[in-house]
């Protein structure tokens, strides 16, 4: 089997211009994966929390309460479907283990379970945008 170097120079391109970690191509019986480093392919999330001080970078002023962060690179959402009631609103109480966002990486819709018990005061990220690992998506009181 002889192997295209131009489709693996492209997808290094891709990884680069588009800051993936990750890509696959597949064309026939051929499957060519480029990564730039190892990812666990597993459907349980874990995310992080910190009570310390945040500061919101938006505003230039210091914001307590703990804050949630996601533990996956993806794409955020706040309901389960389009059109459907959002997990978290700002205000709502929520408990250890709910889930407050679903975070979208590589096809697989991976629930975002809250890791503490608090009030929901302020949601960081918009619905559909990117996020990156350790970026901040709830903060709680």
């Amino acid at each position: 089997m002889k192997i295209d170097k131009n489709i693996i120079k492209e997808l290094t391109d891709y990884l680069n211009e588009f800051n993936l970690t990750e890509i696959e191509y597949t064309e026939k019986d051929t499957k060519i994966k480029v990564s730039k480093s190892t990812v666990s392919n597993s459907n349980q999330v874990v995310s992080s929390i910190t009570p310390t001080p945040i500061i919101d970078s938006n505003k230039n002023k210091i914001v307590s309460g703990t804050k949630i962060t996601s533990p996956i690179i993806g794409t955020a959402y706040h309901a389960p479907e389009p059109g459907a009631k959002n997990f978290v609103e700002v205000g709502k109480k929520i408990k250890k283990g709910d889930t407050i966002m679903i975070v979208e990486a590589m096809k697989t819709m991976n629930h975002v379970p809250s890791t503490a018990d608090g009030v929901v005061k302020e949601i960081c990220v918009k619905d559909g945008q990117p996020v990156e690992f350790g970026q901040t998506i709830i903060i709680l009181d």
